[in-house]
């Protein structure tokens, strides 16, 4: 793709180019006083050829902050801050120069296949859809097109004709690839593309996309819940929470060590081979996600935290750097936090103070 304003593109650690700079993006739904921000101020890189995840529960602003960087939010939706793809603010386009960037420049992998395939249309048809919207084939060459990428990510060509219910889950889910692919995107963002599968079939569309994007040399944002997922594909790992990024790191390191107990907590939810004790007994974490609508005051994940200090219920945190290339959103973190056999989120050793946190022992 490329740039329009004259805006060079930023260089990002080791002398990478980032594709995509996201700088302090909002997104509120509403206006006024009944304002609901469902994304607060969120920073993030994806350089050039990388693979960047983003994990939290659901309802903390991850598909909001997917669909806002193509603006395919509802009318509803105010957004502010930058989001610069190849240096160019998605925010400020023309709707001509959005248009072409969709689909050619950034394309999405939806979550939900049947309900983003047109169930009237053949698969095939969906697929060259993009190609003829850009100019990028005649009708037969799109349609060729088409059939070579059902081959690329594993069907044949024949199932063309096919109409979207004729496909299981996991094959619709091919066709979605597929159609990210079409224009040769140099950024692919999959919101949560295997939250519908069986295991079996989730990990041969993680294989694929992981296949595809090192082949095509694609950068990748990957969006979900699981924490083992993301850090099995991807290169760093953000964690948001509440609409915000509250750690971020290597995807390995914050797996296996998150400085942030909420990225601990996370990581604790799913067993893991090979560790008995987490099989028997993975561990959760209480309560839901804060409403949007009503945050707590301080940091917002403090009436969770099993470390919570009584200063967390009224200081908010920013991210700081809590060593090389990690950055988290918490008092504690950078520090040492007594682990007990349970899993990462024991609590630190120490009494319950006034609001019911943790305070360590003297």
């Amino acid at each position: 793709m490329t740039t329009t304003t004259g805006v060079t593109p930023q260089a990002g650690a080791g002398g990478a180019t980032s594709l995509l700079e996201v700088r302090n993006l909002r997104v509120t739904y509403g206006t006024g006083p009944t304002a609901v921000p469902a994304v607060r101020g969120v920073d993030l890189t994806v350089e050039s050829g990388s693979k960047l995840g983003i994990a939290g529960e659901s309802g903390c602003g991850k598909s909001t902050l997917a669909l806002a960087l193509l603006r395919l939010l509802p009318p509803a939706a105010k957004l502010s801050g930058q989001i610069l793809l190849d240096g160019e603010d998605v925010l400020t386009m023309k709707w001509g120069r959005l248009r072409a960037v969709r689909w050619a420049g950034a394309s999405i992998v939806f979550q939900g296949a049947m309900h983003s395939l047109n169930a009237v249309h053949r698969i095939g048809d969906q697929i060259a859809e993009p190609l003829l919207l850009h100019g990028r084939a005649t009708p037969g060459a799109a349609r060729s097109r088409a059939a070579e990428l059902l081959e690329q990510v594993g069907l044949s060509a024949a199932r063309a004709d096919a109409y979207p219910h004729e496909l299981s889950g996991g094959q619709r889910q091919r066709v979605m690839i597929a159609m990210a692919l079409a224009c040769d995107p140099r950024l692919i963002v999959a919101d949560e593309p295997t939250t519908a599968l069986d295991v079996m079939i989730q990990a041969q569309i993680l294989r694929l996309i992981e296949h595809l994007v090192a082949e095509q040399n694609i950068s990748l944002l990957m969006i979900s819940h699981d924490l083992a997922v993301l850090a099995d594909t991807c290169d760093r790992l953000a964690v948001m929470y509440a609409g915000r990024i509250v750690e971020e790191g290597p995807a390995r390191g914050v797996y296996d060590a998150a400085e942030h107990p909420y990225g601990r907590a996370l990581s604790a939810a799913f067993p893991r081979i090979g560790d008995l004790a987490s099989r028997r007994a993975p561990r959760g974490l209480p309560g839901d996600p804060p409403d949007p609508a009503a945050l707590p005051s301080g940091c917002t994940f403090h009436p969770r935290c099993p470390v919570a200090l009584d200063s967390c219920a009224h200081d908010d945190q920013e991210l700081r750097d809590v060593g090389p290339g990690r950055r988290a959103a918490c008092l504690r973190a950078g520090t040492p936090i007594a682990v007990g056999t349970a899993g990462p989120t024991e609590p630190m050793s120490g009494t319950a103070g006034p609001t019911g946190a943790v305070e360590p022992s003297s």
